[in-house]
């Protein structure tokens, strides 16, 4: 056991390689006697073979492999790898050729200094290449661009011939990502039965198509350009299967889809579930730019049950809804989501919109959605932080804007018919029936007796208003919060009042020579609906006031180009409304303007607004001018309005 130990331990031992001495130097390798590996001597060395005396005297390679082996400089391997890329492309596409003889055509024919006949020229010959090969090869990115320009420029008939051959493939180009802008090309120049033409070959496809993202771009191109009875014929498919199978019954006049599930005596479960179908994919994917999707859902909205409804709504409530305010029926979708939405739903809508609001606000539609938003949401806070923050930096702009100033104006003045057309107000007060209490109105009138036919009712099962349903009947109505509070809120307390009243100083002239930006500034001198800027910016207020007079205290220009404030048609009329409505306002621009010099001013627009001083309902107003202008009333210097006399001073 004892020898066995002894030999593991000697075996454990480090083993000496020769030519290593013993002291200081142990361990180390001597460069005299280093080690000859293979590696360090002759390395890649092969077998030795034996000597041929035949084969001494000739030489190792012939001529012609040294040439091929030598090497190549870049410009020869460039043509190399171009060579190979060309012949690999005409072996996997076979209109090759074709397609660069049209590239060099189509760069003589776009340019914009060439002569048209020499175009004429040029597009003839490109057809005639092309001929009998269009649906080929309409789909190559190079062929596709020559196809456009061709159909752009070319006569009627060579047009008409273009359409002929591609009529067939209609529905196949419309996926392809380069052809489908030959199609929409093709639509633009098309005469009403090429697009009549066109609109039936998608019947039975238009579900199918709106699902993909290129076929959608076509659906909805053609649904721009057809007419009432085309754009009806395209939605009935999304309604219903039996819409969807029998063309005959599109040619119905009913254009509200109520009205076609009673004249048809369809079953409403089977269309919502048809209509649901439809939607899911689309929605998932993400294709909501499309206005012919956005009619189609207000008018699932108007049939769907209250889950169904809820559902949609959930989908919709995220950053995919900016994407769809830009329509009418878009920014109706946008309201009904606000109303109906959950206090977490309306957030995920309100954060999808961070980095868009100045686009929103200037657009004619999603303009209208800020108000509603103003007007409904409670949480003011996220309000604040993502939407008026943005509005701040683009204030002048929007007061200029005709659109832009329309969510400013919802919060000095709400749902003012000076301000909003009947069809903005009734879009603001849209919602979805079946989210709403069934028989509102009646409820409010119903007497005692009714009351406990209700309650016994409810004992016995029958369906009765729930929690849900009256929080929906608020958020339709604005919210919990009241509505003066919410104002006070996102004007005064988040500074953006304060920064309307800056820029109304700043650009005051601008702003009254202004057709949109002078309806602002009165509300804002006036204080906005319920005074809500009183008394808080009271100071702000005169400040404008007197920024406001001292510009109309200027005197009148020689320059007839410069036309002086009171003499302009729109800001003459803007200061005889703040005279009537803002009696502080008056009586600052009266002591800097007007005292002392009415009869310079009692001729032309400016003689309105110096009558306008009698016509106050204000008595310390009409006191204060009476004593000066009434002499100019008896001279007949000044006319008053006949239906108008100056009220007696007290």
């Amino acid at each position: 056991m004892a020898f066995k130990n002894q030999k593991d331990s000697q075996s454990n031992k480090r083993k000496r390689t020769p030519g290593v001495t013993k002291g200081g130097d142990a361990g180390k390798i001597s460069p005299k006697k280093k080690l000859k590996t293979p590696s360090n001597n002759q390395p890649n060395k092969g077998f030795k073979k034996p000597f041929d005396s035949k084969a001494a005297g000739k030489p190792k390679f012939n001529k012609s492999d040294t040439a091929q082996d030598a090497p190549k400089t870049k410009r020869e391997l460039r043509i190399q790898a171009k060579e190979l890329a060309e012949a690999r492309k005409k072996k996997r596409r076979p209109h090759y050729t074709l397609e660069q003889e049209l590239a060099l055509l189509w760069e003589k024919m776009r340019r914009r200094n060439i002569a048209k006949e020499d175009r004429s020229k040029l597009i003839s010959d490109a057809l005639r290449k092309m001929k009998g090969k269009i649906p080929e090869i309409a789909g190559s990115h190079v062929s596709c661009r020559v196809l456009q320009t061709c159909a752009k420029y070319c006569s009627q008939d060579e047009r008409n011939a273009v359409f002929e051959e591609l009529r067939p493939h209609f529905l196949t180009l419309a996926g392809n990502t380069y052809a489908v802008h030959l199609i929409t090309k093709m639509l633009d120049n098309a005469s009403k039965e090429q697009l009549a033409e066109f609109i039936s070959s998608l019947h039975g496809h238009v579900a199918s198509l709106l699902r993909h993202m290129v076929g959608s771009v076509v659906v909805e191109h053609a649904y721009q350009l057809g007419n009432a009875t085309q754009k009806q014929a395209l939605l009935m498919e999304l309604y219903s299967t039996e819409l969807q199978l029998f063309k005959d019954l599109v040619s119905l006049k009913e254009r509200r889809l109520v009205n076609i599930i009673s004249k048809l005596n369809l079953q409403k479960g089977a269309v919502l579930r048809h209509m649901a179908s439809v939607f899911q994919p689309i929605l998932e994917k993400g294709i909501v730019d499309h206005s012919i999707l956005h009619t189609a859902l207000v008018e699932y909205f108007t049939i769907a049950d209250k889950t169904s409804a809820a559902d949609v709504i959930q989908h919709l409530s995220s950053a995919l809804l900016v994407r769809m305010i830009h329509t009418k029926d878009g920014s109706k979708i946008g309201i009904l989501c606000i109303k109906h939405g959950s206090a977490q739903e309306r957030k995920k809508i309100i954060k999808g919109m961070k980095g868009h609001i100045s686009k929103i606000a200037q657009d004619r539609f999603g303009s209208m959605v800020l108000a509603c938003i103003f007007s409904v949401v409670d949480d003011t806070q996220l309000i604040k932080k993502i939407i008026i923050r943005e509005l701040q930096g683009v204030l002048k702009e929007l007061i200029l804007d005709k659109n832009g100033r329309r969510p400013l104006l919802q919060l000095l003045h709400p749902n003012c018919t000076r301000y909003f057309s009947p069809d903005d107000l009734s879009l603001l007060d849209s919602s979805i029936p079946s989210l709403l209490i069934k028989g509102d109105l009646e409820t409010e009138t119903e007497t005692e007796t009714e009351a406990n036919v209700k309650k016994s009712s409810e004992v016995e099962g029958e369906d009765l208003m729930s929690d849900d349903e009256e929080q929906n009947v608020k958020k339709v109505t604005g919210g919990k919060k009241d509505p003066l509070l919410r104002r006070r809120e996102l004007l005064v307390d988040s500074g953006l009042a304060e920064s309307l009243i800056d820029a109304c100083c700043e650009s005051a002239e601008e702003l009254l020579r202004s057709n949109h930006g002078k309806e602002v500034l009165f509300e804002v001198v006036t204080g906005g609906k319920d005074g809500i800027l009183h008394p808080h910016l009271d100071k702000k207020l005169e400040s404008l006031h007197e920024s406001i007079a001292s510009i109309i205290s200027d005197p009148k220009s020689e320059d007839e180009e410069h036309e002086h404030l009171l003499e302009n048609f729109h800001s003459s009329r803007t200061i005889r409304k703040l005279i009537l409505e803002c009696p502080s306002f008056a009586s600052t621009l009266w002591k800097k303007a007007f005292k002392g010099n009415c009869k310079m001013w009692a001729q032309g627009h400016s003689a309105k607004v110096v009558c306008a001083f009698l016509e106050s309902s204000d008595a310390k107003v009409v006191k204060m001018a009476k004593q000066e202008l009434q002499p100019l009333l008896d001279k007949g210097l000044l006319k008053m309005p006949e239906n108008k006399q100056p009220k007696k001073a007290e």
